[in-house]
């Protein structure tokens, strides 16, 4: 099983895009986003996200982005423990080594437990303008970030081409 957090890709000649374009949503026009969307949806893929009210977050903790960003990908892989088998997660590649070393080792031991199965087996890092897959994520993301813009006219399009592949998404704190 493979699991991608955050956002690669060629776009190819239809959107008349440069060869080597970097699929992001926010970098993206919208014709590009549902573009992109649309011909994905159709394959065997599914996503949860977890949606953070920034506003009703309090404590030391998240003062901290290293600690904030931890506690935050803990909270995606809790909801996806039920899903997760021998895992390979690979998280588009930020911070310094010694940070992508700390959240592999607090996300593997957070996952699996001493005598229960592998639940994630490897976590690396890549950068996503090597990896379309990477960039779907940051895709997905995109769109169920801006399901939640009141202020966006385009506010729904997006998640709706998705919503077949969604398994969960939780708003954090209610």
């Amino acid at each position: 099983m493979l699991v991608f957090v955050d956002e690669s890709g060629d776009p190819g000649m239809e959107l008349g895009l440069p060869e080597h374009m970097e699929f992001h949503f926010n970098k993206s026009r919208r014709a590009v986003r549902e573009y992109f969307l649309q011909h994905v949806a159709p394959y065997e893929f599914f996503y949860l996200s977890v949606v953070l009210n920034k506003r009703k977050l309090h404590g030391p903790g998240f003062q901290y982005k290293a600690s904030f960003y931890k506690y935050t990908v803990n909270l995606v892989f809790q909801n996806a423990k039920p899903h997760l088998r021998d895992a390979i997660v690979v998280i588009d590649r930020s911070g310094g080594q010694d940070f992508r070393r700390q959240l592999a080792r607090y996300l593997k031991k957070r996952m699996n437990e001493k005598d229960g199965p592998s639940l994630i087996r490897r976590v690396k890092t890549e950068r996503s303008h090597n990896n379309n897959l990477l960039q779907l994520a940051d895709m997905v993301c995109g769109a169920v970030a801006r399901s939640y813009r009141t202020d966006k006219d385009d506010q729904m399009v997006y998640r709706s081409l998705l919503r077949h592949r969604e398994l969960r998404v939780q708003k954090w704190p209610r």
